[in-house]
């Protein structure tokens, strides 16, 4: 079966996926989804036994059918393996008794966005090839933290791809900026811009939607845009993965038969992470809830719990950054299976823009799959501190939603697994706060103080991070960004 794309708000329009993987974002605003995903079964005694690579080679030749076989073991060959993540295994899951964490933070950026952006690159190159484009690519990423540094990484002189990424100036950690600041590779920057993640966020959205400025940059500079951010396909079908992978290896571990249904909890904030369950649900896997865990921005907690998506609401910010949106993109994948048309779902997303919320019905058969949660700062700090009190595990402030969830709804009769999206140390000073007294003067050293507090093993991608080049922080005004992006093209060519 030949799996073909349209776009969320012109189900008449297909695409490879190829071609979905270059533009990004539909011309129309819309995001590229399949209607054929309800047609693909994945076998679960298909996958028992399999390594993390072979269970991506599975997923993804069902779902990207116009690449090769050759290329897609090309494609699985240059990501996942020990040159970008510290395990062999790919991500570890820590089982702690009738619940679980998936640690999808071994990666270079020790974030669950090396899960895709270590192989968007290479589906990249693979779809230059199947379209026969010849233009050059510049990727414009809004980022809350994570994605920033993982695209950056992961297209890091990568040939005839340039990257730009806008992160909210203040708004991210230490070291997420001094990530995106120390990374090497000509051909990628980021730029601090005033404002919260969702301001970047939207003005990425309108310079995609800008045809004369598209224009300009493809004619003075011969440069077309794609995105990097999870409403890329080739962003959100890599994370399916990891929901399979999870299964597999509680079957392994005794904690679950091939067939029994387990829960997933998912810190997430643009919703792409559990997004990504909700389609290996639909893929055939055993999936009973998907239990999403937000911070004080719980925008999408009120969505599940009242079938309102309202984001005329305070912008708060917490020590869960990549979780400070209220404009979760992904979610319009979502509903426009609720809604059931791309003109209903187009009506919805107008609605969004001009009232800033609209209404779905929740008689809903998918809805109910879904189960909703948040954190306050005080939750958060609690949850690390419980989770490193009675399990000796270490988690960051994002993953400590999941858990609090857990603790507060889980069903403790299924099996759970819960996403650990980050490593501890990326939030250093925030988790050291919840657990020991004292002070230190900045955020690397309290990452070193938390090494040494807990004896929890500081990963080798951020260790003397300090002692890095490190670029001086350029900010910017939102009104700054299409000029800023002009710059640095003419300093290209």
């Amino acid at each position: 079966m030949q799996v073909k794309f349209h776009t969320t708000r012109n189900a008449s329009s297909e695409f490879s996926s190829a071609e979905c993987i270059l533009k990004g974002l539909g011309d129309d605003g819309g995001l590229f989804v399949s209607d054929d995903i309800d047609n693909i079964h994945i076998d679960i005694n298909s996958i028992t036994g399999k390594t993390y690579p072979q269970i991506a080679k599975i997923i993804l030749s069902a779902l990207l059918t116009d690449f090769s076989e050759e290329q897609i073991d090309y494609c699985v060959n240059m990501a996942y393996n020990t040159d970008n993540f510290d395990t062999d295994k790919i991500f570890e899951l820590k089982d702690l008794g009738n619940f679980g964490f998936l640690e999808l933070y071994h990666g270079r950026t020790i974030a669950f966005k090396d899960a895709a952006l270590s192989i968007l690159p290479h589906f990249m190159k693979c779809a230059f090839d199947n379209t026969g484009s010849k233009t050059k690519t510049l990727i414009l990423t809004a980022t809350s933290g994570d994605t920033g540094k993982a695209a950056l990484e992961g297209f890091r002189d990568a040939e005839g791809i340039d990257v730009i990424v806008f992160y909210p100036y203040g708004g991210v950690s230490r070291l997420q900026q001094l990530q995106m600041l120390t990374q090497e590779g000509n051909n990628v920057i980021a730029y601090a811009v005033r404002g919260n993640f969702d301001d970047c966020q939207s003005a990425v959205k309108e310079i995609f939607g800008d045809e004369e400025f598209g224009k300009v940059l493809k004619n003075d500079f011969s440069y077309v845009l794609s995105s990097a951010n999870s409403i890329n396909i080739g962003r959100l079908v890599p994370q399916i993965i990891y929901y399979f992978y999870a299964y597999k290896t509680s079957v392994e571990n005794g904690k679950i038969v091939p067939g029994d249904k387990i829960d997933f909890i998912v810190p997430t904030g643009n919703f792409g992470n559990i997004l990504a369950g909700y389609y290996a649900k639909k893929m055939g896997l055993p999936v009973n809830n998907l239990i999403c865990a937000s911070n004080e921005n719980n925008v999408l907690t009120d969505f599940f719990n009242t079938g309102k998506y309202d984001k005329n609401r305070q912008f708060v910010k917490t020590i869960a950054p990549s979780m400070d949106i209220l404009i979760s993109s992904n979610l319009e994948r979502l509903v426009y299976e609720l809604v059931g048309s791309d003109k209903a779902l187009a009506e919805k997303m107008s609605e969004l823009a001009k009232d800033g919320n609209y209404t779905v019905d929740t008689d809903s058969e998918i809805l109910p799959i879904f189960k909703a949660d948040y954190s306050t700062e005080d939750d958060i700090k609690a949850g690390i501190r419980e989770c490193f009190d009675k399990h000796g595990y270490l988690i960051d402030t994002h993953t400590a939603t999941g858990y609090n969830a857990y603790e507060k709804m889980g069903n403790k009769d299924v099996y759970t697994v819960i996403l650990s999206t980050a490593s501890a140390y990326k939030f250093a000073k925030d988790v050291y706060e919840s657990l020991f007294e004292g002070q230190h003067s900045d955020d690397i050293e309290y990452m070193y103080a938390l090494e040494e507090k807990t004896g929890v093993k500081l990963p080798a991608a951020v260790d003397g991070i300090e002692k890095r080049p490190a670029k001086e922080e350029t900010v910017i005004d939102i009104s700054q960004m299409r000029d800023i992006i002009i710059e640095r093209l003419r300093s290209r060519v």
